[in-house]
């Protein structure tokens, strides 16, 4: 089962609706649908809710740490309660994937994707659970960074929101551990965009936000 739900992005509100804290969003949502509130918690370097749940307590977790430090976060959490890799789901931008489609992984390098980078060193693994939300390709390299940390269109932007949905359904079997129903969920429901992805008052902590 899943126990530790890490949602990957940005502090401050400069980085709020840009792209690469889609992460930030499904957890956002998945605290709302469980019913908790998203609280500072110092010692893991982030914002941190616990569900009380039938099978167990689950965890939500939003890194402070910016982009880059995200397993500095993640990493205490998760040896402080117990929780195995295999039992951690990090929900993340996909450039590879066009807004509106989410697919889930287990496993995996890092692709470039600097807060899976720092994940997988704090953790030791690679072996955890990923899900990928869509945020398209800006169709050049050097302008990736660029597209990351700016806010999608309204279309790609609802199509986002509509795959954050779509994922949240399966929220269920992810807790209960039946992967294959909510892989089943997940890639049953990938929504398209219309059109293509286009070409071409606390201290703030230290680290990169890409």
């Amino acid at each position: 089962m899943i126990r530790l739900f890490v949602g990957l992005g940005n502090p401050g509100a400069e980085y709020e609706a840009t792209r690469h804290n889609a992460g930030f969003w499904w957890v956002d949502a998945l605290a709302e649908k469980l019913g908790v509130r998203l609280a500072p918690e110092r010692a893991y370097q982030g914002l941190v809710a616990r569900a009380t749940l039938p099978g167990g307590p689950v965890w939500l977790l939003q890194p402070m740490t910016f982009m880059n430090r995200s397993g500095a976060s993640v990493a205490p959490l998760a040896r402080f309660f117990k929780i195995e890799p295999k039992q951690i789901l990090v929900v993340h931008d996909e450039l590879d994937i066009q807004p509106g489609q989410a697919k889930l992984k287990f496993g995996g390098s890092a692709a470039g994707h600097n807060g899976l980078k720092d994940i997988h060193g704090l953790l030791g693994t690679q072996d955890f659970w990923r899900l990928r939300l869509g945020i398209g390709h800006p169709g050049v390299k050097a302008e990736v960074v660029n597209y990351v940390l700016k806010k999608p269109s309204a279309e790609h932007r609802e199509a986002i929101a509509k795959s954050i949905d779509q994922s949240l359904a399966a929220s269920d079997a992810l807790i209960g551990g039946d992967m294959d129903k909510a892989l089943a969920l997940i890639h049953a429901g990938a929504q398209r965009p219309n059109k293509p992805a286009p070409k071409p008052a606390t201290p703030k902590p230290e680290g990169d936000p890409t």
